[in-house]
């Protein structure tokens, strides 16, 4: 049972006067609750579809629904932009409803960006279908769709409720199976858009495209409403994703609760490391309060790693506690779909009062009412920030944010500038759809789905070339004016939209008949499922004893150990094209002697794991890790300094290889600030001797086949970011470099401040 709104109060301001909590809160917002701005329903709808809403205690509609219903009646594509729980599906399921009882050959397609989204809304649209009495059929389809059901769902589904990995491999390539749904489609509802950025965005931007050609081809013209969480640019890219123009409804009339948003910055334990105390031990402190006084709590973790960890540390502290601890679960990918239904369920129902959780449970799955959200570390963006804090206050009761900084620099600059947080828009959505990698790929499925004819536009750029390419590779044919697919090859099935390859890893359970207790997605089986590895699934620990690399299979036994591990990995940049040159920034002394942006080939070799005690986080020991390398060409700018730096800095008591480390470590936390992006879309490597220049570099590059526009942003605005990298140097107070400017010293080098210090006064300052 959740906590009343007068016992969250309470909680809250007992929290707040704990020593050991309080002192350590350096922010305090209360965003004030908001009334609801009410409209009456429309005339243009059914009076069955108005009753129906009444009996389900809909008596009026927001604002922001009516406005939308109004539009979408006129004709326009509209994207809603309100914020969580505000009520946003209701602006694409009452127009759908609507032309389906005046048409019941009408047909619409919904897209959201998971499978669990998916189930999530069906369930709601079900609902209300239900309650009208109609033959109206809703019906997703994913990959856990039997297939005794998808002849029955192409031929009569009304409503198909699918994701764009299903999109892209079950329903474009095997059109001519859904005639039904395609020449009377006349709505495409694509949801949370703000999802649909970098790799992925630009993925589905094209996949949007191919969607597209089928509709022309089966000559319908449906209507597209979108949904968004607030960002920036939520017209912009609602555009770019479809190629469409749209109507924007961003004035929200739904009521909200009062939210109090707290950051909490971590105790320093080490002045002079600068070292703070663990965001994971901390967020685990102030969530376990929470529970204690049950006030159901949602915590945010950063990777499916920390998410494990803090769950183990939750269940502990709740058993030590004599509490139980089967009220708390995890929530994250890898986990199986009927667990994580039954988690969700076990959330909405309050049964689970505590949910440990990476972003997947950021997006809009109905869990009901929370009351509390702990985030431990910056998600990356504050348009993420929001949308994981809104998971709590659902409703009208007061709820409580409270934002856990580690000591990464991006962290200690957000937790520091809350003017910058509060005040700032949310980030852009940025896309690359012309991406000639990610392009190319869909020519040649859109060339299987239907032959390209010449002159055809497939978005804005000329994709005369990347044709060419293809036909002298023997993947397409051109012949009577048209491209046709030629290759053997199933073309979809190659292509993930998500990663780089498709395929996945199972991890089966060796102390239980090898059941399977979860997936892996390739890039990260090399660092989570190598042989000695010790995986964590729902805080129980595993030992891998094998991996089969080419049967893509991870062999688990269930172990009571008290360490886990972390691989680190290897990496060697090949520079394969130089594509610009520009003059380095700086005055006369610049350490700096060129900047380049080309192509590059990057190679990833897991190496080692290390052993880390749980609690303590300290090292217990190191193994070796032996899984093939990752290769991949990729776009990189890369910033070449003088030949003769290494002895100018030793005569100034520097030392090169502490201040190039030191200065890459901070780029790669200026970067988010300016191109908007994931801190794991992009990496940083600094080399002491480059093999290509012979000289010291430092690379950024895109962690994506072909580039995705980071590190030619980053080309395009290098003195924004050498300026504020030592604006975030100076602003730390530490004497030789600590976890919240260059990094730990121990990791970087004693002299890496001052000499990074003195290389960006030299690249930024005039003489």
């Amino acid at each position: 049972m959740s906590a009343t709104r007068q016992s969250v109060s309470a909680v809250l301001e007992v929290l707040e006067h704990k020593k050991t909590i309080g002192r350590n809160i350096i922010y305090k917002k209360v965003l004030p609750a908001r009334a609801a701005v009410y409209a009456e329903f429309p005339s243009f709808l059914p009076p069955a579809l108005i009753e129906t809403l009444k009996k389900r205690g809909i008596e009026r509609l927001y604002s922001h629904q009516s406005e939308a219903l109004q539009h979408i009646n006129d004709g326009n594509n509209i994207v809603v932009v309100t914020p969580t729980a505000s009520g946003k599906t209701l602006c694409y399921n009452i127009p759908v409803v609507q032309a389906i009882l005046e048409n019941p050959e009408a047909r619409a397609l919904y897209i959201f960006p998971t499978k669990a989204l998916s189930q999530d809304q069906y369930k709601e649209l079900h609902e209300i279908t239900g309650a009208l009495g109609r033959d109206i059929r809703v019906y997703t389809f994913d990959g856990d769709t039997p297939a005794s059901a998808r002849k029955a769902i192409r031929n009569s589904g009304h409503i198909v409720v699918t994701n764009p990995d299903m999109l892209h491999t079950g329903i474009l390539p095997h059109h001519t199976l859904w005639l039904k749904l395609f020449e009377n489609l006349r709505y495409i509802v694509i949801d949370e858009v703000h999802h649909y950025r970098g790799v992925f965005g630009s993925h589905v931007a094209n996949l949007l495209r191919r969607l597209k050609r089928i509709c022309a081809f089966y000559k319908s013209r449906p209507q597209i409403i979108c949904c968004s969480a607030t960002i920036a640019n939520p017209l912009e890219l609602a555009e770019k994703l479809t190629g469409e123009t749209f109507t924007l409804i961003d004035k929200n009339g739904a009521p909200q609760g009062e939210r109090v948003f707290l950051f909490y910055n971590p105790p320093v334990i080490n002045a002079e490391l600068g070292m703070r105390k663990s965001s994971i031990l901390e967020a685990r402190r102030i969530a376990a309060y929470f529970l204690l006084n049950e006030v159901q709590t949602i915590i945010f973790a950063r990777s499916r790693l920390r998410v494990e960890i803090l769950l183990k540390y939750l269940k502990r502290e709740m058993a030590r506690l004599k509490r139980n601890p089967e009220k708390i679960s995890g929530y994250r990918g890898g986990y199986l779909p009927n667990e994580r239904h039954a988690i969700e369920e076990g959330v909405k129902s309050g049964h689970i009062m505590g949910v440990v959780s990476t972003n997947a449970l950021e997006l809009g799955i109905d869990i009901g009412q929370l009351n509390a959200a702990v985030l431990a570390g910056y998600p990356g963006t504050i348009s993420s920030t929001w949308q994981q804090g809104g998971r709590a206050g659902r409703k009208t009761e007061t709820s409580i944010i409270v934002l856990v900084a580690t000591s990464s620099p991006l962290d200690q600059f957000i937790i520091n500038h809350p003017d910058y947080f509060f005040g700032s828009s949310p980030e852009a959505g940025i896309i690359n759809p012309d991406n000639i990698a990610i392009m190319g790929s869909h020519l040649k499925c859109a060339c299987f789905e239907l032959p390209i004819e010449e002159g055809e536009q497939f978005g804005q750029a000329d994709i005369n070339p990347l044709l060419s390419h293809l036909e002298e590779s023997d993947i397409l044919r051109h012949t009577g004016g048209r491209w046709y697919y030629t290759s053997e090859v199933y073309p979809a099935e190659e292509i993930s939209l998500r990663s780089a390859t498709a395929e996945n890893f199972v991890v089966l359970n060796t102390s239980k008949n090898k059941a399977v207790i979860a997936e892996v997605d390739y890039d990260s089986a090399p660092f989570l499922i190598h042989e000695e590895a010790v995986y964590i699934h729902q805080s129980q620990t595993f030992h891998i004893d094998s991996l089969d690399w080419e049967g893509r299979t991870a062999y688990a036994r269930e172990v009571d150990v008290d360490y886990y591990t972390d691989a680190l990995s290897k990496t060697d940049v090949e520079v394969l094209t130089e594509d610009a040159h520009s003059p380095a920034p700086g005055n006369d002394n610049s350490p700096l002697s060129e900047m380049t942006f080309g192509d590059i080939r990057v190679t990833t070799i897991v190496a080692k794991y290390k052993k880390i005690k749980f609690e303590t986080h300290e090292n217990v020991g190191y193994g070796e890790v032996h899984t093939p390398p990752n290769e991949m060409r990729t776009e990189s700018c890369w910033f070449t300094f003088r030949d003769d730096l290494k002895e100018d800095l030793e005569q100034k008591g520097h030392a090169i290889g502490d201040g190039i480390r030191a200065l890459a470590n901070l780029l790669s936390n200026v970067i988010p600030l300016y191109v908007m992006c994931d801190p794991k879309d992009f990496c940083v490597v600094p080399m002491v001797r480059s093999p290509h220049s012979q000289r010291p570099t430092i690379f950024i590059y895109d962690k994506y086949p072909g580039g995705t526009g980071i590190a030619r942003r980053c080309f395009s605005i290098e003195k924004k970011l050498f300026s504020s990298a030592l604006e975030m140097l100076n602003s730390c107070h530490c004497a030789d470099g600590c976890p919240s400017c260059i990094g730990p010293a121990l990791e970087i080098g004693d002299k890496g401040k001052t000499t990074a210090l003195t290389l960006l006064k030299d690249i930024v300052l005039p003489i």
